[in-house]
Parts: structure tokens; sequence; C-alpha cells
């Protein structure tokens, strides 16, 4: 027994070398951890338990017979984050460049297949050459395993993508059907094509880092969600994230601290609308003076700027935040702020996660990019996401609700819950001088003094519309609130809606317009 023990401790030593001292130091020398560094980063101290160890690839062409290094380029296993159990997998870069093998695909699905199965997050930590070369279709059968795998997941339980090399080709795929991908300035990058294949085919020069890098898919594309300095930010994001979202589709999110007063009113938030409602002020103001200790966990922060999206605790309560943001081309609605709340507002709804939706829209962009580009498209994806979720739905309209976009936003006649509304909201059609420039074109044109008539129809026109109190007469408001109160009226909301219950009518899925 005591020698079949040594053997046991030295395989399991070689096993945890992965390609050898060397190329563990040429990870280190480009910034970077091994795949057993990341996993200690990502997770309690000592909660890691392997799976699969020793699994070894099963190709005998092309020399690879000649080496069979134990774990064959990624170490899967479960274990613990702040005591929960999530299952991960981390490609190793050291052994074959982390490529995809048959072998290594199976440990990813297995660990796959076991968070579902126990209703925990999965995690995984990418750093691969991709495919396999020497493996050919097998390997890329091992993909279509994994993409299958993420696509039956999705909505069952979390699952999160850390970008820490390369990812090209089918490789970047499996990520992309994630619900968030994690990037790392200077060593993520994540390309359908490289530069060489771009430069033979387009004749474009472009850098690795302007093709797909952590800036590029985080503000330009939005494929990633989260853009890091370092590989020990990125895990510690992870973890952080992990303190707003359930393990499951069954369970509640976890619970926040709850040490600010539920009670709390902050004097600051009667000054923080400017008194001309065309002037720009920042929504993370707001935000910030409303959730639990001011703490927001912005989701796609560099992306589609004009719409905030982000997790926080409400009176212990964690919940997901829409809201329009008018520093930002005054708030308005396009492409990309409509896909990615909507992305945003579906995964919330999958997961039990309270939606509160603070607003300030003046509409859709107008133009011909955005006509052409499909605004009416894409736009139609938020309204769906708002009209299909059955999670608790808050509304706060700090100031503009213009034209349909004030349908879109969460309002009541799309099943919202509770909608308030600070006395400086703005419930119309449209702004006052554009319906006045409508509804009383002749009469100022024809006026002794234009100016002066279109004034007077623009105050009058505001007295009668452009505030929320024709809005709270019909009942698509339910109170005019103090904007000081929006704290505890919003806790005292999600106390009253926990034992919500709503279901969508009987169907295999509905169509949402992609």
């Amino acid at each position: 027994m005591r020698e079949k023990l040594e053997l046991l401790e030295r395989r399991r030593a070689e096993s945890e070398l992965g390609g050898g001292e060397a190329r563990v130091k040429a990870q280190h020398d480009k910034g970077k951890l091994s795949a057993r560094e990341r996993l200690d980063a990502l997770l309690d101290d000592g909660s890691f338990v392997e799976l699969d160890r020793f699994v070894t690839h099963r190709s005998t062409d092309f020399g690879l017979d000649e080496t069979r290094p134990y774990g064959d380029g990624v170490v899967t296993g479960h274990g613990r984050i702040d005591g929960r159990i999530v299952y991960v997998f981390s490609q190793d870069f050291t052994v074959f460049g982390g490529s995809l093998s048959e072998a290594h695909a199976g440990k990813i699905c297995k660990v796959m297949d076991l968070a579902v199965q126990n209703g925990a997050p999965v995690i995984g930590l990418n750093d691969s050459g991709g495919a396999r070369i020497q493996e050919g279709v097998v390997s890329l059968g091992g993909y279509a395993d994994i993409f299958l795998r993420n696509t039956l997941a999705s909505g069952v339980v979390p699952q999160i993508s850390a970008i820490l090399g390369p990812c090209a080709g089918g490789a970047v795929y499996s990520p992309a059907i994630t619900d968030f991908v994690y990037m790392v300035r200077g060593t993520s990058y994540m390309f359908v094509t490289g530069p060489n294949v771009v430069k033979t085919v387009t004749h474009e020069d472009v850098t690795m880092e302007a093709l797909g890098g952590a800036d590029a898919h985080g503000g330009t594309s939005g494929v990633s969600h989260f853009t890091m300095a370092s590989e020990l930010e990125c895990l510690e994001g992870i973890r952080q994230l992990l303190r707003f979202i359930p393990g499951n589709n069954v369970d509640a999110p976890p619970r926040g601290a709850g040490t600010d007063p539920r009670d709390r009113r902050d004097e600051a938030l009667l000054d923080l609308i400017p008194d001309s409602s065309s002037k720009p002020y920042d929504m993370r103001d707001v935000l910030r003076r409303v959730v639990d200790d001011g703490e927001f966990l912005e989701v796609h922060k560099d992306f589609a700027q004009n719409i905030l999206c982000g997790f926080a605790h409400l009176g212990g309560y964690a919940v997901g935040i829409v809201a329009n943001q008018p520093a930002v081309l005054a708030g308005v609605l396009d492409i990309d702020a409509s896909v990615k709340a909507a992305r945003f507002i579906r995964f919330c709804d999958a997961f039990n996660i309270p939606l509160v939706t603070f607003e300030d829209v003046p509409g859709f962009l107008p133009g011909t990019a955005q006509e052409h580009g499909g605004i009416i498209r894409h736009g139609a994806k938020l309204l769906y996401a708002y009209c299909e979720a059955t999670v608790p739905k808050l509304t706060i309209i700090t100031r503009k609700a213009y034209g349909g976009a004030y349908d879109v936003m969460s309002s009541k006649h799309i099943r919202g819950d509770v909608n308030l509304a600070w006395p400086t909201a703005e419930i119309a059609v449209m702004g006052p001088k554009g319906a006045v420039e409508i509804l009383f074109k002749k009469e100022i044109t024809d006026a002794r003094d234009p100016q002066k008539a279109m004034d007077a129809r623009v105050a009058e026109y505001t007295e009668k519309f452009a505030n929320p109190y024709v809005a709270a007469g019909r009942g698509y408001v339910d109170d005019i609130i103090d904007p000081r109160d929006t704290r505890p009226l919003l806790i005292d909301a999600l106390d009253t809606l926990q034992g919500k219950r709503m279901r969508n009518p009987p169907k295999k899925h509905g169509c949402i317009p992609l």
C-alpha cells in the first residue's frame, strides 16, 4: 500500500506541473498566471476538489502518442466562492497550448453537466490555442459538445467566462453563449479570424489588440461585459459578481449585508436634477444615493454608455438596475443600448432577480444609420424583454419619459408592478417644443411675433402635458413621490412583491426579434 501511495503522490505532483516549469515561467513572463494559480485566486482557500486529474488524450497521430500529460491541458473540478459551490474549468496553456482535444472537451462537458445537475454556476477560465489540429474533426466535435451544453444550461445555471489568453475561431462561441464575459487588457484576445487572415481576405492591417482585445470587445462590439487591468482583478471581479446572482434558476439571489438603514432619506437627491430639462446629469449619482452603501456593480460599463445596467442591493435584496444615462446622448435609446439592456433584463428574469428601472429617456435615436441598422428590430428586443419578464418590476421616472420609449421602459402597460415618478417627471408623446412645432405650426408662422407665440404655446403644453399628473390621474403612475423617499419606497415595494406569482402563457418558447 505504501508503495502505491508513493506512486500516487508522484503522479499527482506530475499532473500539477502542467507543461513543466519552463512553460509556467513563460506564462509568468507574459503577466499571466498558471491554470492552477488562477483557481487558487478564484476559489476559497482549500476548497478546490479536482476531477479527472489523470485523464490523457487518446490520439496516436502526428507523434502525440509519445507524450500524454495528465489532465490534457485543462484543470476541472468544483470549489467554493464565499462558501457557495461553483464548478470550474481552467485551461492550461502550458500543455499543448491549451488546445482542445476530445478528452479535454470531455472533461469540460462533465463539469458542465454536474453544474446543471446540482444547480451551481459554471465558470470557465479560457486560455487556449484553439482546436487541436492533430485530432481533426474529433476536436471540432468536442467544441460542438460544449456549445450544446452552454445552450441547454442557459437560464438554468449562471455561466461565466474569463478570457485569459487567446480565444479564436470556433472557440469564441462558447463564451459568447455564456452570461458574462471578462477580459484582461493586454493578454485577452477574441476573434473569429486573426489579423493574418483578415489581411489576406480584406487587406486590412490590424493588431490583435485592435481586432479583438479587451477594449475592442468591452467598448465597441459589446462581446465582453467586464474589462479588467489584471488577471487577479478579473478573478476578484467574478467573486464580486456572485454576491448578486443565485446558483440556479430556482434559488433566490443572495442577500446583501443589509447594514444600510432601510428608511434612509438622502437630501442630495433634491438637487441632482437640473432645472432645465435639456441639461445633463449623471444617473450614477442617483443610483449610488439610493442603493445599499452606494455600491453599484456596473455591467457593460464601456459599451452603449447611454444606458446603465448593473447589480446592487436594496434593503439587502439583490436587484438588477436598468437606467437611462442623461450624461451620454441625453439618455436616448439606440441599437446598442437596446440590445445591452434587453440581454441584461432577460438574465435577471431567468434568475429571479427583481428589476429596478430609473427612467429619463427622450425617445429613440433618429437618423438613417439607426433606421438602416435596424433600430425597429433591436428596439423591439428591449420591449420584448421587459414585456416577457415576470420578476418584480419597479420603475422610477426621474425626468423625461417621451414617446414609445415611455412604453418600453417598464411602463405600467407592460406589467410594471410599481411605477413611481418624481415631481420633475415629464410624461408626454414628445418634448414640448417639438409638439408645439407640429400642433401650432401655422399659428406660429402667421403670428406677428413667432418666437413669442412659440414660447406661449410651449408654456401651455408644458403645463398640461409635460408633468406626471396626467399619467397619475390615469393610474399609469402609482404615485408622485418626494425624491428623498425613493429608497424606502423601493424597499417597501420589494417587501410586498416577494410573493409575486406570474406566469406567461404555456409555449415552447417565444420568438424574440433577433
